[in-house]
């Protein structure tokens, strides 16, 4: 009986649509709302047509929370923005959680894909970030504070902030190690 009022009542409607979209924005902004994102390049593409050159853009991308959750995403269109904004979508769909220790990785790895080597390495507190260009956008939007890394392979961009990505995914979390083995966090690390 409440509800047949309810309906009959003018804006009954309306006030359940309203409902409905405020719920729909704010699952839409929820955990993505305090990501941060960086564009690692922008590149130009050109295709020769018969009424001359048809410019295309695009973009790879770097997105994270600074709390350990990175992800990159490439963006291609006609437009400058439009790629970008492509690149922010993908970028989200790819996240992933980089285990950190103190600010800083867990222990030292390579990361390779395609042509692209890089080595990240542990560093003390207060050593900043050491690296590269592309590197540095992924381990900023990781939270990352300290770490020395060197790209020892092809300087593309892609392929550096893949390899990146690979490098950190191979890392292992130090206290799943420790429980796995059944010691202190300390005795992980100074044995």
């Amino acid at each position: 009986m409440a509800q047949e009022r309810d309906n009959n009542r003018p804006g009954g409607d309306r006030q359940r649509s309203n409902d409905r979209d405020r719920n729909k924005e704010a699952s839409r902004m929820g955990p993505d709302s305090d990501l941060k994102e960086k564009v690692v390049a922008i590149n130009r593409v050109a295709k020769v047509v018969k009424g001359g050159r048809r410019f295309s853009f695009s973009a790879i991308v770097v997105v994270g929370d600074g709390n350990g959750t990175v992800g990159y995403g490439l963006g291609k269109a006609n437009e400058v923005i439009d790629a970008i904004a492509k690149g922010i979508d993908d970028a989200k769909k790819n996240l992933v959680k980089v285990p950190m220790y103190k600010h800083t990785v867990p222990h030292v790895m390579e990361g390779r894909y395609g042509g692209g080597f890089v080595l990240v390495q542990p560093a003390a507190a207060g050593t900043g970030v050491i690296a590269g260009g592309a590197m540095r956008a992924v381990f900023e939007s990781a939270g990352i504070k300290d770490v020395l890394a060197k790209s020892k392979g092809s300087s593309n961009p892609h392929n550096v902030v893949k390899a990146t990505f690979a490098a950190l995914a191979k890392m292992r979390d130090p206290l799943q190690i420790a429980q796995a083995r059944g010691i202190s966090l300390s005795r992980v690390f100074n044995g």
